[in-house]
């Protein structure tokens, strides 16, 4: 547990004193947001906010595991593990295509940066060289990172995917929450802290698991997964983190964490999801991210259905995502932002509910 803290302390720490050098070194470089023209016009203010802060981020995550392994070594334990390697990989891979979008966006001073082919085809790439990844890397009772099973708050032993069934649902699951965190990322604020309280659950998730190994006499509750310390003080990172960021992020923000960010935090959680066996979990946990999501798909797609039957598009929200319909309605900004918070807590809470009950159920 003290080393879960040392994590969480190191990259707060990291973060919140961080984060505003960064903002002055984009500043002096001129990386601003552009705004979409067809947004809400409340937002043409922030045109000029550094963005890309997802960087001080992602790089707070990482010197937070590194720190807290460092102290690990030193009292005579060993490095980091493959889990955890495999983590962060998914994290710097998917906020490397991010930053490649972010910057197209500064480079050609417009809204939109990489081509959608282009952008699915990055997170294809990173998210296939994980998944086979973490397919390998048995430990001594030949338990990998990720599992050829789909899970809950476990493996489901009934459901067998294969390989190639596993490489399609991670890629899937990567793909889905990493533009779920995208679409959110909408307002000052909204995404860092509601991610924050994901990688909260997914902290005491690994860390539960962690206190309750199977090994090789499997009673109760066990869990059959291979370093959740790992996953346990990456989450633990990650949250801190996004708190150190929400410092400054938050309304009215000095930065944005951009794609940089929402899909190294998305593509995380992905991540998270697959190695603590919760794939189907994830979906109750970021219930904000997938509320958020299903909002713009059931948008488009009354859109283009009416069009296509009148000839004349209606839309079901006044803007999607979800967010924005309720700006166009005349709430504040921070209203929106603070309510969206306690609906992502509501979610968290039920989610980590139905993981506790599984393990009392089990003994």
């Amino acid at each position: 547990m003290k080393t879960i803290l040392l994590a969480a302390v190191v990259s707060l720490l990291c973060s919140i004193l961080g984060t505003p050098l960064v903002v002055a070194y984009f500043r002096r470089r001129g990386f601003g947001q552009e705004i979409r023209n067809d947004g809400p016009q409340t937002h043409l203010v922030k045109r000029g906010t550094p963005t890309m802060g997802g960087v001080a981020i992602i790089v707070s995550t990482v010197v937070g595991y590194v720190v807290a392994h460092l102290s690990i070594w030193i009292n005579g334990g060993g490095g980091p593990n493959a889990t955890g390697v495999l983590l962060l990989f998914l994290m710097v891979g998917l906020g490397t295509v991010g930053f490649l979008d972010d910057f197209i966006k500064i480079r050609k001073q417009r809204s939109l940066g990489l081509r959608a082919r282009a952008k699915f085809g990055g997170q294809l790439l990173v998210t296939l060289a994980f998944a086979l990844l973490a397919l390998r890397f048995r430990n001594r009772l030949g338990i990998t990172p990720a599992s050829t099973h789909l899970s809950y708050v476990r493996d489901i032993a009934a459901v067998g995917l294969g390989t190639v069934g596993f490489v399609v649902l991670a890629y899937l699951i990567v793909s889905a929450t990493s533009n779920a965190v995208n679409l959110t990322d909408g307002l000052d604020g909204l995404a860092a802290g509601a991610s924050a309280m994901v990688y909260g659950a997914f902290t005491l998730i690994a860390f539960l698991q962690y206190r309750n190994p199977c090994g090789q006499n499997p009673i109760g509750g066990c869990y059959s997964v291979r370093d959740p310390l790992d996953a346990a003080l990456v989450a633990a990172s990650a949250l801190a983190a996004c708190f150190g960021f929400l410092w400054w992020n938050a309304s009215p923000a000095q930065i944005f964490m951009g794609d940089t960010g929402s899909l190294a935090l998305g593509g995380l959680m992905a991540g998270l999801a697959i190695v603590t066996r919760t794939e189907l979990l994830l979906a109750v946990l970021g219930g904000l991210f997938a509320a958020v999501t299903v909002s713009s798909i059931l948008q488009t797609g009354w859109f283009k259905a009416t069009r296509i039957r009148t000839g004349t598009g209606r839309r079901i929200f006044r803007m999607a995502p979800l967010h924005h319909h309720f700006e166009l309605g005349g709430w504040e900004e921070i209203t929106i932002i603070v309510r969206f918070w306690i609906l992502a807590g509501i979610a968290v809470a039920l989610g980590m509910g139905l993981f506790y009950a599984d393990f009392i159920a089990r003994g």
